[in-house]
């Protein structure tokens, strides 16, 4: 493995964003030449990923490759440089592995779409922003990649701008993401002010010889790792900043699918991950594990009632988010990790067959609205099917064997997150088939006009769905059988700090009771929807509050965003901007305008006034000169 290897992997979606972003007005009359150069793009950056993990298996050691200096000063200096280890290959893969996938899906489901070309551009400088993100070697370039997934998230959630709810939803992003990127700047400077450097490498070796400059006494590196996870909060949509990813859904589907499920809100669960280190010597990973797991709970309570396809999939997300940040919390990071790669597959996966769904039913979202699509949509309704098993923890898929992983480690930390968790996963279960049930099943509620029209998607978007069902079903298999003694486990323990979790006990018992909470979740949602529609339920206080998502938007709208937009109204507005600034611009016009008034009237235009005004003048200079000199 090479550094040049790794400048082209970086290099090829960066060249495919310039290509569609500075020739696209030449691209719209071939849509698909500017997709196919977006999904080939991504391509090359698989291959090299594929180079790269290979390359790791086989032995060879982690490449840590300082490019240049990027800025210096008299005491320090912040480099350009790459590091490429087993959780970094992880990483690779996921987001060029996924990302290509979705890539070629978007050219079948943006067709037609008039930013198709500025689409493809935002996504390949998506991917290349990511890939900064999790290759940089320091914390500023982690934090310049941290930065650029945020700004292609903004622009992707706002693409269909001439919506007022897109662009709403865009800026909410962008401002709740700014809440936790300060959050991570804090915790960045702490880092610098104590080490003298932002170098994962000099951090970590400093941290565990305690060589560092205590700024806050023995407290330095717990405020700085919940500095840190605050910023982790905001990205990866965590209680209370998770408000943003819903809303979120507001972007094209295959958007939803990359950014907001299996990539940038998964950077919080990386940074926390990589690291390890500093959250093991500061022992704050219990702080990380209760705010997982109670958003888990919370999120999955909300995606209980919601009738809207998407939105039941973002709150899916916010809540398996959480048991990822559980098993990092815990200590289990490689469990939290391989959580994160089985949830990018699986819930790529729904994402692009909801996709799939609104492509046939003219964009339409609401489930009440659907049902019966299995005869209709057996591609889709099949590759949804494995999606909603793994996610649900059935027995030998993918979720299952990440899941119970998480799961287990949190009993020996905490058999009350444990509890918590393991309700969770039941609530999972339930939802998710709630959600198959109303759609896919039962009598059809399609419109008439719509269900002349409903028909499977076309080739370039089923293929993908059918290839990421694979993973989708099997990967938790192939990399987690042995549970903590699994392959996986192996290929990581070098990157992570040795566990301190307590992961014993009957590891068959746990397995157990996972696949009996996740079926019986299942099972009650067959009980209650084969033959039942949402619209059939009672409307009670409880069902009230779900539906209504704890009314935390209202609450924060109340509390937070209309006094401060009062406020700015008349402090900023009123008194600074037309009081003050104003003020001031107009001031010094007046004081212009009457200066020159006094002046003009010496300005008569008689020649006689202007010889004396010239004889007085002399007069004047001559007496000065005689008399005071």
């Amino acid at each position: 493995m090479s550094k040049e290897l790794i400048i082209v992997l970086l290099a090829a979606p960066l060249v495919g964003f310039l290509i569609n972003g500075l020739f696209g007005k030449w691209l719209k009359g071939s849509e698909k030449l500017s997709g196919w150069i977006g999904a080939l793009a991504v391509l090359v950056s698989l291959v090299c990923s594929i180079i790269a993990f290979t390359s790791l298996n086989g032995g060879a050691a982690p490449l840590d490759e300082t490019l240049y200096e990027w800025i210096t000063g008299e005491s320090f200096a912040f480099n350009i440089g790459f590091r490429v280890d087993a959780l970094t290959a992880v990483m690779l893969l996921v987001i060029t592995g996924v990302g290509f996938l979705i890539h070629v899906y978007s050219i079948g489901y943006m067709h037609g779409d008039e930013g198709y070309t500025r689409y493809f551009a935002y996504l390949n400088l998506f991917v290349f922003a990511m890939l900064i993100l999790v290759l940089g070697n320091n914390y500023l370039m982690m934090f310049v990649g941290w930065e650029g997934v945020g700004l292609c998230s903004y622009l992707l959630i706002g693409f269909w701008y001439e919506k007022q709810s897109a662009t709403d939803a865009g800026k909410k992003a962008f401002i709740v993401n700014r809440i936790g990127d300060f959050g991570f700047l804090l915790g960045m400077f702490t880092l610098f002010a104590a080490f003298g450097t932002l170098d994962f490498t000099t951090i970590f070796d400093a941290a565990e010889a305690d060589n560092f400059q205590k700024i806050f006494g023995a407290s330095t590196l717990v405020i700085a790792t919940l500095l840190l996870f605050v910023g982790a909060i905001g990205k990866s949509a965590q209680i209370p900043l998770y408000v943003w990813l819903p809303d979120a859904m507001e972007g094209p589907t295959p958007v939803s699918a990359l950014i907001h499920a299996a990539t940038m809100v998964t950077a919080g669960v990386y940074m926390i991950a990589r690291s390890a280190v500093l959250y093991e010597i500061a022992h704050t990973g219990q702080v990380v594990a209760w705010i997982g797991v109670l958003t888990a709970f919370f999120a999955a309570t909300i995606a209980l009632t919601q009738n809207d396809i998407k939105r039941i999939l973002a709150y899916s997300t916010v809540s398996q988010l959480g048991y990822m940040f559980v098993g990092v919390g815990v200590g289990a990071y490689a469990s939290g990790i391989f959580h994160l790669v089985t949830h990018a597959f699986f819930k790529g996966l729904m994402f692009l067959t909801a996709g799939s769904v609104m492509h046939a039913m003219a964009n339409e979202l609401d489930m009440r609205k659907m049902g019966g699509l299995k005869s209709k949509m057996p591609i889709t309704h099949w590759t949804f099917l494995v999606g909603a098993l793994a996610i649900a923890g059935f027995p030998f898929l993918s979720g299952f064997w990440s899941k119970d992983e998480i799961l287990h480690s949190a009993w020996g930390s905490s058999p009350l997150i444990y509890g918590i968790g393991l309700i969770t996963a039941f609530l999972t279960a339930f939802y998710m088939f709630r959600l198959i049930f109303v759609t896919f099943y039962g009598e059809s509620r399609v419109e008439p006009e719509v269900a002349s029209h409903l028909h499977e998607s076309p080739s370039v978007m089923w293929v993908p769905l059918a290839i990421l069902a694979i993973p989708s079903a099997l990967i938790g298999l192939l990399l987690g059988w042995g549970g903590h003694d699994s392959w996986f486990h192996h290929f990581t323990k070098s990157v992570f700090p040795e566990a301190h979790h307590d992961a014993s006990g009957n590891v068959i018992l746990f397995m157990i009771i996972s696949s009996i909470v996740g079926l019986a979740g299942i099972a009650f949602a067959w009980t209650r929807y084969s033959k039942r529609v949402p619209s059939d339920e009672p409307t009670s206080a409880i069902h009230r509050l779900l539906a209504n998502k704890y009314y935390i938007d209202e609450a924060y709208n109340a509390l937070i965003v209309q006094p401060i937009k009062n406020g700015s109204h008349f402090l900023l507005w009123k008194l600074v901007d037309n009081g003050i600034i104003d003020g001031i611009v107009n001031g010094v016009a007046a004081i212009v305008r009457f200066i020159g008034g006094l002046l003009r009237r010496f300005q008569t235009g008689v020649v006689q006034a202007y010889i004396v005004s010239m004889v007085l003048g002399i007069v004047i200079f001559l007496a000065y000169y005689l008399f005071f000199t």
